[in-house]
């Protein structure tokens, strides 16, 4: 088959919008549903049945039952978007087999919409998770069909490529990424600009082009959503970056255990390959670069560049000292520019947009926007994208719904195991790299974990200093011995053995850690300790002098036991509790036997009247004997 043209973009474009536009007498609805891993996990499959069952059973064929990735309110899954002509766009939440019945007969068929079930009708200003936003990256989410190179075309896709290819020079491609000011957006927010110059600039007949899609930071899942949602949009930032600095081979690194997003890639380079917008002569510009998927093992340290690199390769995924940088000797030993998904979505944008559009949000030294997952103790969990500068607290209270079940905030880790905890007293702090730099924290990838009052912070430096130790690669001994030493005694302090002198022994090693760790994990590593020592130093001198975990985590620290006082004998306790160590009768206040709790918060978390309380181990016989005083 001949490949397309620059002409030929427009064609599709055209031809897609004409068949597949809803008007009288083609179609009567267009009905979406969201099947991102979220959407997937959470029955979107049925969901996509039901709907079909509904038109078979009516004998109805002027519907088109279409799907796409992630509509980004994961918390909300299933999803499904209804539109029908001459009527706003509903969204549909929380959706089952009878709510498809009641959507079909009084939506698709009846023409009323069923505001019960929707979160928005028309506009996303409907509701404070969407009115919040600005989509760039996201600009397709739950919009077009991501196994459909057509749909993507039809909302100007390649366009951006056609001009890169046909209308300018390398070093033109180069001058608009840099004076946009975009950062990469896999963690360290170096110019993206400056990244391709270097490697545009040095002498080589063979260069590379890569897509970094490891993403394997606990709580995110920005990256993969994009390449399950929107794969062209990828494909086409790298096909820009290849023409900017002179490479013809590319390469997606994916870990594996994203097998959705590794099929939708892989059906979108087979399609562009089929099409001619991948291979030789690309739109017939004369420029030729192919592109292939790598699948990693899911090891942390390849998203560090350089062990990715040696991943590609086929060897162990490890570090190697910079520079020289892999813009000069990379992939293979040649130059290699490597970007994150995130940062490639963005290039098509600017091309096709210019440099001040793009600046047109943001700050200035943090301009365009940011894709973040927001996760945990929040209402909304999902995948947003908000202009750079924007406060924490708009994104955890008014995009995230404010905090699960009532508890107060008590923090917001981002950056991942390399990041930190950000504390409340720092919730008006604008979202850019250098003021989250400036707390101790780190921009990262885009996770963003936030923790209610239930957390204990110095147990969840001890989780992420638990992962990065394990993921070490063990090349250099500041990372490998170091970071294990801080466990061992983030684990002592956390089961009761913490001393005097810990916290400023943790402080010390840290830094030497981060001052002379060969790569960016055992220089971040550290962070989550030192961020949780800046914020909630109290927290670790309770841990080791009092021997009081205040929120009931660390099991070695602490007792529960029930407030007869507020008890109501409701049961609840008794129910939740599985080693059966409440007792009680209906309406008459419980115990716990101490001799078999297990210490698991089970029943903490099933009381409604706040009548299971938390005490120092040690001091429980006192609290019972003031509390029987008292009655």
């Amino acid at each position: 088959m001949p490949g397309l043209t620059v002409d030929d973009l427009q064609k599709v474009k055209e031809k897609h919008n004409r068949e597949f536009s809803l008007k009288e007498g083609a179609y009567r609805a267009r009905i979406t549903v969201h099947m991102g891993t979220c959407g997937l996990a959470s029955g979107a499959g049925k969901i996509m049945a039901a709907f079909k069952d509904e038109a078979a059973n009516a004998g109805i064929k002027d519907i088109i039952l279409t799907s796409s990735g992630c509509a980004g309110l994961c918390a909300r899954e299933p999803m499904a978007t209804v539109e029908a002509v001459h009527q706003p766009a509903v969204r549909y939440v929380d959706l089952n087999a009878q709510k498809i019945k009641e959507i079909f007969k009084e939506h698709v068929m009846g023409g009323t919409p069923l505001e019960k079930y929707a979160i928005t009708i028309g506009s996303d200003e409907d509701a404070p998770f969407f009115r919040h936003q600005v989509l760039r990256v996201l600009r397709n989410k739950g919009l077009l069909d991501p196994e459909r190179l057509d749909e993507y075309i039809a909302r100007d896709g390649y366009q951006a490529a056609a001009k890169a290819l046909t209308q300018m020079a390398p070093e033109e491609i180069v001058k608009v990424i840099k004076d946009s000011g975009l950062r990469g957006r896999g963690g360290a927010g170096f110019p993206t600009g400056l990244k391709w110059e270097f490697a545009s600039k040095v002498a080589s007949t063979v260069k590379y082009m890569l897509c970094n899609g490891d993403e394997g930071d606990p709580g995110a899942f920005m990256d993969r959503s994009v390449m399950e949602a929107d794969p062209h949009a990828v494909i086409e930032g790298m096909i820009i970056g290849a023409r900017a600095i002179g490479a013809h081979n590319g390469y997606i690194y994916v870990r594996a255990e994203y097998p959705l997003a590794v099929k939708r890639l892989q059906m979108a380079i087979e399609k562009c390959c089929e099409l001619g917008l991948l291979g030789k002569n690309i739109l017939g510009s004369g420029f030729d670069f192919d592109l292939e998927i790598y699948q990693g093992a899911g090891a942390f340290v390849c998203g560090e560049e350089t062990a990715l690199m040696r991943s590609i390769e086929g060897k162990r995924g490890m570090p190697r000292p910079r520079p020289p940088f892999p813009a000069v000797k990379g992939l293979w030993d040649k130059p290699s520019v490597l970007n994150n998904v995130e940062t490639l979505a963005q290039v098509p944008l600017i091309i096709s947009n210019g440099a001040e559009w793009y600046r047109s949000l943001g700050t200035e030294k943090s301009p365009g926007t940011k894709v973040f997952a927001i996760t945990g103790a929040v209402n909304n969990v999902g995948l947003i994208e908000v202009p750079m500068g924007m406060p924490l607290r708009t994104i955890i209270y008014d995009i995230g719904g404010g905090m699960n079940k009532g508890r107060k905030f008590k923090a917001v880790q981002m950056g991942g195991p390399s990041g930190g905890c950000i504390p409340e007293n720092l919730l008006d702090l604008p979202v850019t790299y250098e003021d989250i730099v400036k707390t101790g924290a780190i921009m990262g990838s885009g996770g963003m974990v936030v923790m209610d009052d239930n957390n204990c912070m110095v147990s969840t430096a001890k989780f992420f200093l638990e992962f990065t130790a394990d993921e070490s690669c063990g090349k250099c001994v500041p990372c490998r011995v170091g970071t294990r030493i801080l466990l061992d005694m983030l684990t002592d302090i956390t089961e009761g053995r913490g001393k005097e002198g810990d916290i400023e022994t943790l402080e010390d090693l840290s830094r030497d850690i981060i001052s002379s760790s060969l790569c960016g994990l055992g220089q971040t590593a550290p962070n989550p300790i030192l961020t949780t020592i800046r914020y909630f130093r109290d927290e670790y001198k309770s841990h080791i002098e009092d021997k009081w975990c205040k929120s009931g985590i660390c099991r070695n620290l602490c007792t529960f036991f029930i407030d007869e006082k507020t008890c109501t004998g409701c049961g609840a306790c008794l129910r939740a509790c599985p080693s059966k160590a409440v007792v009680g009768e209906k309406k008459k206040p419980h115990n716990i036997t101490q001799d078999i709790c297990i210490h698991c918060r089970a029943c903490y978390e099933a009381c409604k009247f706040n009548s299971i309380k938390i005490s120092p181990a040690e001091a429980h016989e006192d609290e019972m004997a003031k509390v029987k005083s008292e009655k």
